[in-house]
């Protein structure tokens, strides 16, 4: 995608009389810009003889979109991210769970070092599942819990070999031989299978769920239903912009909300409220009380909870005092001149009340500005835009203070995971916010400039879906691999007090974890690979489990096999967290060139070991001078791989990696933690948008039309396209768009009569941001799902 973020004097950029964002929205992701002029000795690009990512994936759709993926074949690379497929489990994780850089993986870590393909996976342990598939069965073994290898502690699964009649049973992970429990024996058929395998999930199934016994349980206790808490900021700014009367009005239905294993069933999840600024108001709503109370806290240097009955409660059983507490927090703050407040303490506030009622549970936090009042975590500005491409750049990703950092540690052991709502209007230094919340396996959500008329919905999409999203508590991750590959890194928001296990406080089903492999001896390929991903974790109703995932992979002698059975939009996925974490040590200059010498190896490599001689003109095809990075790529014929650079580039113009003036160094710390956790469908819009021409909509059977190319040229000056990357949605109105499309957009049906200063048109918008003689551009709300509707 050419220019993409927009610059300042480019053809998506801001026109004269823009002086920032627009309200509400960081300044990336915007539509691709005009590129510059190019110097004369160099030739410009046929954007056709680049190598078309539509094209690949609207091929995997005819090909594979048609029949469900099974994934009972060893090492079988699933349909792209793009293409919508049925998976039928038997016996490997679904790719919605599951999805690896490559299928098929050399034998040795000489081949491995010499293609430079990253072995990886990327992990998303509590993904939704569609409607028409069924979701992991839970095992319950009774009192002697789960069966389990005795030497490496893998968990049962379909890899395991019966030996003996089916009295022993040999690990495929690390060979062991462990003897069958008499309560789980079973007689084997003629082909050495037990008798019972397709009656029991975890011998003919890649994902299911066990029951977990006392053993597993913290400190050998069963655990408590987990706590929601809720902490308002009500300074002057949060009181100003309305956030606080959205969010108490909001609360008083989204309580009915909160996620339950049963829809049937009331959700026995408890409640808390906060609200702060200097100092910190808790409340008591006892259910036998006639009012709220508030009870103020303004040694903030020594953060206690000031009662324990009646903060946590039921919301069924305190439902009247709890909507009398919000109806009355926006009018007891309304007058309010306080201008600062604090952060840290508020985060410790929430960790004591769940200390005190001995459960884990979730902290929403809403806060608006830098917490500069005098108290534990104080922070002071930094933004310093001259350190921007200099070797001190790294500094402006760091926390600034440590004390977040031991916040962190004591939240996850806990059980306390951290939601953060900002609300900034100036600098907040997200880097240092967001590291409880990215530690403890919460979310980070931002809305520069809040304005109720047009953020409002937005907000509230997000926090209905936060709210209600199914959650697990207090989880402890470990990846087990078969004899030969070992889990050696690990990228996303969690804790981790040791080299494997990966703690989190809370995980949710919008995150990942990626897991990166390394060879520690020689492979076979007869055999294969292995990988199991264990997830302990409490569910929302209190009950103790183990979420197990399996997979198995090929492993290969040829360069060729590894090549034919990768998968470009997952090694994209690792490519942006490991180069997104990387800029916290390293200028971002070496970070990009790293990048880019990796992908000109892997495909060397692959021209040097894969290309015949006589196909070697249609493998070398094209030599393209990308003038993002100065650097020389081969385009190969290759269905995947031709694509490599292509959202490479898209990458390094992502705007952690390519910081512009126009781009603030929050949204720059809120990117890098945002894609930490994204798994590879959302990576993949986030780096290749969709660009949907909507003058060639369906309206009857209003099915979308198929994307074009995310470059200027496919732009229309008769066309109306729209733009999106899973957080953002933009409108390009060429000027001799349709009438009737215009009609339906803007109520006009005249380009000209396009109000400049419009903000909500049909479709909901925030604000035109750039407007010519040619065509305008619309920034839209932010989105999680694209709906559109005219």
């Amino acid at each position: 995608m050419q220019g993409y973020p927009p610059q300042q004097n480019g053809a998506f950029g801001p026109q004269p009389g823009y002086t920032g964002p627009y309200p509400g929205q960081p300044n990336y992701g915007a539509p691709p810009a005009a590129p510059a002029a190019a110097p004369p000795a160099l030739k410009r690009l046929d954007p056709d003889s680049i190598p078309s990512p539509i094209q690949v994936i609207e091929d995997d759709k005819a090909n594979k979109g048609s029949e469900p993926f099974t994934t009972g074949v060893r090492g079988q690379a699933p349909p792209l991210v793009t293409t919508k497929f049925q998976v039928k489990d038997q016996g490997n994780a679904s790719p919605r769970y599951i999805r690896c850089t490559a299928y098929s993986i050399p034998c040795n870590s000489d081949m491995a070092k010499q293609s430079q393909v990253p072995l990886a996976a990327v992990i998303k342990p509590l993904a939704p599942l569609p409607p028409d598939e069924t979701p992991p069965y839970l095992v319950d073994h009774g009192e002697s819990g789960p069966i389990r290898c005795n030497r490496c502690k893998a968990y049962m699964c379909p890899y395991m070999q019966f030996i003996e009649g089916g009295r022993r049973f040999q690990c495929g992970f690390c060979s062991c031989v462990t003897e069958v429990p008499p309560h789980y024996f079973q007689h084997l058929d003629h082909t050495g299978k037990r008798v019972d395998c397709y009656d029991r999930p975890e011998l003919s199934m890649g994902s299911y769920e066990f029951t977990a016994t006392v053993d597993y349980c913290k400190n050998n206790k069963i655990p408590q239903p987990p706590a929601f808490i809720f902490l308002i900021d009500v300074s002057y700014n949060a009181v100003k912009n309305g956030m606080v009367g959205i969010i108490c009005q909001e609360l008083k239905t989204l309580l009915d909300y909160l996620p339950r294993e049963n829809p049937d069933m009331e959700s026995n999840i408890r409640v808390g409220f906060v609200t702060y600024n200097k100092v910190l108001h808790f409340y008591n709503v006892k259910a036998s009380l006639a009012q709220p109370q508030m009870m103020v806290v303004s040694d903030v240097a020594d953060m206690f909870v000031p009662l324990l009955d009646g903060f946590l409660v039921n919301v069924s059983e305190s439902r009247v005092v709890i909507e009398s507490l919000l109806d009355q927090i926006p009018e007891m703050f309304a007058d309010t001149r306080e201008t600062e407040s604090v952060f840290g303490p508020v985060i410790q506030a929430g960790l004591e009340a769940l200390k005190a009622a001995d459960c884990a549970g979730k902290l929403f936090v809403f806060h608006s500005s830098l917490p500069i009042a005098e108290a534990p975590g104080k922070l002071k500005n930094r933004e310093d835009k001259k350190l921007v491409g200099t070797d001190k750049e790294k500094s402006l990703f760091q926390p600034q203070v440590s004390f977040y950092n031991t916040l962190a540690k004591e939240c996850v052991a806990q059980g306390c995971c951290v939601d953060l709502f900002l609300f900034p209007n100036q600098y907040v230094d997200v880097a240092t916010l967001g590291v409880v919340p990215t530690s403890t396996g919460g979310s980070i959500y931002k809305y520069t400039y809040f304005q109720a008329s047009s953020d409002q919905e937005r907000f509230l999409n997000d926090l209905r879906r936060d709210v209600q999203k199914q959650v697990g508590f207090d989880a402890l991750m470990r990846v087990r691999t078969s004899t030969g590959i070992r889990a050696t890194d690990f990228f996303g928001s969690f804790y981790m007090s040791n080299t494997t296990d990966v703690e989190l406080a809370g995980l949710d089903c919008d995150k990942t974890v990626t897991v990166e492999f390394r060879h520690d001896d020689k492979l076979s390929e007869e055999t294969g690979a292995l990988m199991q991903c264990a997830v302990l974790y409490t569910s929302c109703s209190g009950q103790r489990r183990l979420r197990i995932h399996n997979m198995a992979v090929n492993c290969c002698s040829q360069l060729a096999d590894l090549y034919r059975n990768c998968e470009t939009d997952t090694i994209i996925n690792f490519f942006a967290k490991y180069a997104y974490r990387s800029v916290l040590g390293s200028p971002i200059k070496n970070v990009r060139d790293s990048l880019v010498n990796q992908c000109a190896q892997i495909l060397a490599c692959y021209r040097k070991n894969c290309a015949s001689p006589s196909s070697a003109g249609q493998c070398f095809c094209h030599i393209l001078q990308l003038r993002t990075f100065s650097y020389f790529f081969i385009i190969f014929s290759c269905l995947f791989f031709c694509l490599l650079p292509v959202y490479l580039n898209c990458m390094l113009k992502s705007d952690v990696l390519q910081p512009g003036a126009d781009v603030s160094l929050d949204d720059r710390a809120y990117l890098r933690q945002l894609v930490s956790t994204l798994d590879v469908s959302e990576s993949h819009v986030f780096f290749y948008p969709r660009l949907l021409p909507l003058q060639k909509l369906d309206v009857m059977s209003m099915s979308l039309p198929v994307a074009v190319r995310n470059s200027e040229e496919r732009l229309s000056r008769g066309g109306v396209y729209l733009l999106e990357n899973g957080l953002n949605i933009f409108l390009w109105v060429g000027v001799n768009a349709q009438q009737e499309l215009l009609q339906n957009i803007f109520g006009t049906p005249a380009f000209g009569q396009i109000d400049p200063n419009m903000v909500r048109p049909l479709i909901n918008a925030e604000k035109i941001i750039s407007i010519n003689t040619e065509y305008l551009v619309i920034a839209f709300i932010t989105c999680t799902e694209l709906k559109i509707t005219f």
